[in-house]
């Protein structure tokens, strides 16, 4: 599951938004995400076919980090506006 981290340098990443509902995840790079606008849950799964392991919720202000692997499924509430980046490492 994400965790929530210090902010730095989210002026150089890519920006993406996105509207209110669902989107799948998988995460072969660690992702580094910094919430500008909206509300959004993660829901995590164990395994495929598994059920959800876990919630996170996140908004404006955010800065949040997916480490590689990570399987989820965004829940989003309200409108997203956000900077990201990968670290291939």
């Amino acid at each position: 599951m994400p965790c929530i981290a210090d902010r730095t340098l989210v002026h150089v990443f890519v920006r993406w938004g996105g509207g209110p509902g669902r989107i799948a995840l998988s995460y072969d790079a660690r992702q580094t995400c910094y919430i500008v606008r909206g509300k959004v849950t993660a829901a995590a799964a164990a395994a495929e076919g598994s059920p959800e392991t876990g919630r996170v919720e996140f908004g404006a202000g955010d800065l949040v980090v997916f480490p590689r692997g990570t399987r989820c499924t965004w829940h989003i509430a309200v409108a997203v506006d956000m900077h990201y980046a990968f670290d291939p490492s």
